[in-house]
């Protein structure tokens, strides 16, 4: 059998199953999971403003606090952490930063990055939030599903979770208006297998043109 570091990104893919029962006394490191969450931010996003926030939830009475808002769903208090996913709706306050950080590790022109800060300002300051809240929900989608690919790679376990009651989440963990909760995503060693899952043919997701 294979090792983890022998194993190709296809067999993690096929072997990534969301499991919702975990083994409670086993512990990720803090180190670890900021370590995972670095290497998932390379995902890509809209203008490389990176609209995403992380929370990682790792304290036994907060997981139990969680569970509650979670509508006592067991994995959110047995894994060993959750990674709670945030998006930003104000990432254009972020534009300077990300272009001027780009111009200094020398991939662009300061021509290039003064255009790209006034096209990305333009861009997002006049989007309605709907959209905003869009866009960041879609590049939290694109960088969870890297974190769950890592955290299988190094053999652990994770289930993505939206059901939640997202308004006590900000009320209890104090979220400020500029952030929004996504997903839940525990993190963990499985302590039973998880389920099985079989995908529509190929022929049902394929549009012909």
């Amino acid at each position: 059998m294979a090792t983890i570091a022998e194993k190709s990104l296809s067999d993690i893919m096929k072997e990534r199953h969301s499991v919702r029962k975990y083994e409670a006394d086993f512990k990720i490191s803090i180190e670890e999971i900021k370590d995972m969450i670095k290497v998932a931010t390379t995902a890509p996003s809209s203008s490389n403003l990176q609209p995403w926030r992380f929370m990682v939830i790792l304290d036994q009475e907060t997981k139990k606090e969680l569970r509650a808002i979670a509508f006592n769903q067991e994995q959110v208090e047995t894994a060993s952490a959750v990674v709670v996913v945030l998006g930003d709706k104000e990432m254009y306050n972020s534009t300077e930063k990300v272009y001027q950080s780009a111009y200094e590790a020398g991939f662009m022109d300061k021509g290039s990055m003064e255009q790209l800060i006034a096209n990305a300002n333009r861009t997002y300051t006049n989007a309605p939030e709907e959209i905003r809240k869009n866009i960041a929900t879609f590049d939290a989608g694109l960088i969870s599903m890297q974190l769950m690919l890592i955290a299988k790679e190094r053999g652990y376990d994770t289930v993505p979770m939206a059901g939640f009651d997202k308004n006590k989440f900000i009320e209890r963990f104090n979220v400020s208006d500029r952030y929004f909760p996504i997903i839940l995503l525990p993190i963990g060693k499985a302590a039973v297998p998880a389920h099985n899952t079989t995908r529509l043919p190929l022929e049902d997701v394929i549009i012909d043109y």
